[in-house]
């Protein structure tokens, strides 16, 4: 690689950890051109990246961000998976590992934090930006047509009252 693609290497990397919610550090010894491919197409399902990195332009790009033990993540053939929604790499990673041994979870670089491979697995675990956002969202519609119910009550029984005293007057 001549120097103007190590800088652009350098600067797209810096941009990865810069705007990514999470960044999923694999290995991938082994794994066939079709097996990366899938994993990029599960990843691109829900807006995420597959990208094989030279260590020594990965560890220069952080720049500092997780120390030490972010930098020592990126030893051997690396691919770092990364998208907007931290729980999108960490959960496409953690179900593709599962079923291909050859892919190996190393860690993840989350902000300035770096985590090792039991983190990955928790972050798979969480739930992600839109079911969060539609849990929210349930919750506040529902208790909204609850203050409305209530509102409204005192109103209505006042106008079945009123209504019981029309009848039986008029009886």
């Amino acid at each position: 690689m001549d120097k103007a693609g190590k800088q652009a290497a350098l600067a797209e990397l810096e941009g990865v950890f810069e705007t990514s919610g999470a960044v999923i550090v694999t290995h991938y010894t082994g794994l066939s051109v079709a097996e990366m491919t899938g994993l990029r197409a599960k990843l691109g399902e829900h807006g995420g990246k597959l990208k094989v990195v030279k260590n020594r332009i990965a560890k220069i790009a952080l720049g500092g961000k997780g120390g030490d033990a972010a930098a020592d993540l990126f030893k051997g053939q690396v691919a770092i998976a990364y998208a907007e929604d931290p729980t999108v790499p960490a959960k496409a990673t953690t179900e593709f590992a599962k079923d291909n041994d050859k892919l190996k979870l190393i860690g993840a670089i989350m902000g300035d934090e770096a985590m090792d491979a039991s983190g990955v697995e928790a972050l798979s675990k969480l739930p992600s930006r839109e079911e969060l956002i539609a849990t929210v969202v349930a919750r506040l519609t529902g208790q909204a047509s609850q203050i409305a119910q209530r509102v409204t009550a005192p109103g209505s029984q006042l106008a079945g009252a009123i209504n019981v005293i029309g009848e039986q007057a008029a009886a």
